[in-house]
């Protein structure tokens, strides 16, 4: 009973997943999606675009790297990606939640899910790369359907997002093409600045 007390702790504790709001607006730009939305969402493209992997996948690995993500949030708060004073704490703040969140698990599930938040965060492996181009390409697809609407609202140069997507092609060169099809639309009809 111990196990699953600690099980049924953890999936309560990661429910707060859903009180952490994002910057990137929902595609009809209704509200902002929160964490959970925003893992659910990318979960869901993992097993969809996995055919575009620039290595073949491991896809129940991808999803449920994509899945557990953003869990440190819940203590470490969202940082804007192009925050620049945010994104200087931002690892030390998330390492320490990741030591309180996953270990709430069982040690083996606790430690199993660890080392997937590591591996992304490392983003060396064919499927913690193939992560990071979903985690980078779906703000940018929500962010094209809202007419750029948290691009206008940061003010966000096409600068910006270029290095922020340095390695998003080494996931899916095919949706990083997409992508930057997506961002020319974008810089010349406004929503970003050139």
């Amino acid at each position: 009973m111990l196990r699953l007390k600690q099980q049924m702790d953890f999936i309560l504790e990661v429910d707060k997943a859903k009180n952490i709001f994002r910057q990137t607006y929902i595609s009809d730009g209704s509200r902002k999606e929160n964490d959970a939305e925003h893992s659910w969402h990318l979960a869901l493209m993992a097993f969809l675009l996995s055919e575009h992997a620039t290595q073949e996948v491991d896809v129940l690995r991808v999803m449920k790297m994509v899945l557990i993500h953003d869990l440190v949030e819940i203590d470490a708060g969202d940082t804007y990606a192009y925050d620049a004073s945010g994104n200087e704490t931002k690892r030390a703040r998330e390492l320490a939640a990741a030591d309180r969140i996953f270990n709430l698990l069982p040690k083996d599930q606790g430690a199993e899910l660890r080392a997937l938040w590591d591996e992304f965060e490392a983003g060396e492996s064919a499927e913690a790369k193939f992560a990071h181009t979903l985690d980078h390409s779906q703000p940018m697809l929500l962010n094209d359907a809202s007419g750029g609407l948290s691009w206008r609202e940061h003010g966000v140069e096409a600068a910006q997002i270029l290095k922020r997507n340095a390695h998003t092609a080494e996931g899916s060169e095919a949706i990083w093409e997409y992508q930057k099809a997506l961002l020319d639309k974008n810089i010349a009809n406004g929503n970003v600045r050139p």
